[in-house]
């Protein structure tokens, strides 16, 4: 294993790090005027970050999976716990990465706004459930890194 899996594990800490970072700072933060001093200051430099984290994590995961000859292995009948648990994550990175656009573009659309209930909605509970999956994408990564 070479400097991609150093790369990956840094961008995973960063991104994991951040969800945690800001699921406490939206609990902590109850007062609307404190919201909307803080949000509009932090979430497009956030955003950008974790735009930038999850793009290295694609590269260095598409790169993990292929120097490791998985590439042609996950599109085949074959099955075992690293080969399954490699797919229910790469299952899970699609999911968050869907989520994290439609985040994006709910929150930069809308940064300094008012936003409708409707986006409301929708931008706080993808908020929600990349936070939640973030911990089942590290548990199959841990899961595989086990096995390895």
């Amino acid at each position: 294993m070479g400097w991609e899996i150093h790369l990956h594990i840094i961008a995973a800490v960063s991104w994991i790090g951040g969800s945690v970072f800001m699921f406490v700072l939206g609990i902590s933060l109850r007062d609307k005027a404190d919201q909307k001093a803080v949000y509009p200051r932090i979430g497009p430099i956030f955003g950008y970050f974790e735009l930038g984290v999850l793009f290295i994590l694609l590269i260095t995961g598409t790169l993990l999976i292929s120097n490791n000859g998985l590439i042609n292995v996950l599109f085949t009948d074959v099955h075992n716990q690293v080969i399954d648990s490699l797919r229910k994550k790469l299952w899970m990175v699609l999911i968050l990465t869907v989520m994290t656009v439609v985040h994006t573009v709910i929150a930069f659309k809308t940064n300094g706004k008012e936003r409708t209930p409707l986006q409301n909605f929708f931008s706080r509970g993808v908020s929600m459930l990349i936070f939640l999956l973030n911990f089942l994408v590290l548990h199959y990564a841990i899961v595989i890194r086990d096995i390895i």
